[in-house]
């Protein structure tokens, strides 16, 4: 395991020891806060299924606290459990805007949608192209300009988080074909 130190002002700005955090993707618990920063310890299992593993004094991350219970609801529904490694297969930059193509790994593959929901490194998005072994996501200006995924390159691996519900649906599915099989839960 390891404890990360992350500086950020306006995170922190009421944070509490114990609030989550999602850090790229990862939901964290936060730890020692201060003003301008906060700790949080990962687990091994968790270092080892994201970019953490990558991360080094000075690294961007993209942060963000969870939500309260009334807040306004202004996107998918996103757990900050990471369900593996995304690979960057290709940008392609536009006047306004970049269109990145990636490699899911194979088991997530069938959680991906055109035009349905998908979070990268924390930022939630829109699939706007899909074949069968990769999917692309277009960014806008302020995704470029306010998160980490306008640095991205090829080769880069992204934290990737299906869609919730589309994970519910598949275990449904799968209790019932099951069933239908006579297998036992």
């Amino acid at each position: 395991s390891l404890r990360l130190r992350i500086g950020a002002e306006v995170v922190t700005a009421d944070l509490a020891a114990g609030d989550s955090v999602c850090v790229s993707g990862v939901c964290l618990t936060a730890v020692d806060p201060s003003a301008r920063a906060f700790a949080a310890d990962v687990m091994r299992a968790t270092v080892m299924r994201t970019s953490l593993a990558g991360a080094a004094p000075g690294s961007r991350v993209n942060l963000e606290r969870a939500m309260a219970a009334g807040d306004r609801f202004g996107g998918h529904i996103v757990s900050g459990h990471v369900d593996g490694l995304a690979e960057v297969l290709a940008r392609t930059d536009a006047a306004h805007w970049r269109v990145l193509r990636l490699r899911p790994p194979v088991e997530l593959a069938r959680f991906l949608a055109a035009q349905g929901s998908v979070t990268l490194d924390g930022v939630s998005l829109t699939v706007s192209g899909l074949g069968p072994d990769w999917f692309e996501v277009s960014l806008i200006p302020t995704t470029l300009a306010d998160t980490t995924l306008g640095s991205l390159e090829p080769g880069a691996n992204v934290n990737v988080e299906v869609d919730m519900l589309a994970r519910y649906i598949d275990r449904i599915l799968q209790a019932r074909d099951d069933s239908d099989a006579g297998v036992q839960p």
